[in-house]
């Protein structure tokens, strides 16, 4: 019974994984038009290398069977790199994509979204790790600043000794292209226990945070509804 019902998940979830790469392919076929051929040619190249080595060294069957399979992983690697290009693409520019990002960077780090915010939407999220707090900003530069400052000297007064980075997102100078940042945080010094982490995680828990604090109506926001001018940041 057991091992059925093993079969019967597998069976269950094998649909639902070629789907989602079915998904992925489209999704990246609309950001990048050659895809299918870029991973065509990468494994018929691969492929054809190995197989000719094994013709040069008389064993034409050992060496295809490992072209075959490395062909295929080399399709794999390319088009898992093309369709994070292609997704990062299509976020870029989105009103909260930094979020996104920041709940992918990995295991050790927690975050906060929209942790504060001004009327023009520019936003300011909250992630906390082993490197300390890092707030990751997105909008416009010069309104950043403000929003950044503020929320620093909020958490001053909470939290000490923690080391605060932030982050702007954008392309200009001195900014942290959108599918750079999680390899930005990574890099990150790590200076804190997992203790200190979680002691710092709980008292900015229990200063709050934009979204927790703003009474919001119940059920849909009507149309050309504004947010409470009282909690605005």
């Amino acid at each position: 019974m057991a091992r059925k019902e093993r079969a019967d998940n597998a069976d269950t979830a094998n649909p639902g994984r070629l789907k989602q790469i079915a998904l992925t392919y489209k999704m990246t076929r609309r950001a990048d038009s050659k895809i299918g051929l870029v991973l065509a040619g990468v494994g018929i190249v691969t492929f054809g290398v190995f197989l000719a080595i094994g013709f040069l060294i008389d064993h034409p069957v050992y060496l295809g069977i490992l072209g075959f399979l490395l062909a295929f992983l080399a399709m794999a690697i390319v088009f898992g790199r093309r369709a994070e290009r292609a997704a990062f693409g299509q976020m870029e520019g989105q009103p909260g994509a930094a979020a996104s990002v920041l709940q992918n960077v990995g295991r050790g780090w927690s975050t906060t979204p929209a942790v504060a915010m001004n009327r023009s939407q520019d936003v300011v999220h909250r992630a906390v790790g082993k490197a300390g707090i890092v707030l990751v900003a997105e909008g416009n530069p010069n309104r950043l600043k403000t929003l950044l400052a503020a929320e620093k000297k909020k958490m001053a007064r909470i939290v000490v000794d923690v080391p605060v980075h932030d982050i702007i997102v954008g392309n200009d100078e001195g900014q942290v292209p959108l599918k750079k940042l999680r390899t930005t945080m990574l890099k990150l010094p790590r200076v804190l226990t997992g203790p200190q982490v979680t002691t710092a995680n709980d008292r900015l828990r229990a200063m709050g945070d934009l979204m927790s604090n703003m009474p919001l109506p119940k059920g849909p926001m009507p149309k050309g509804g504004r947010m409470p001018r009282g909690k605005m940041r």
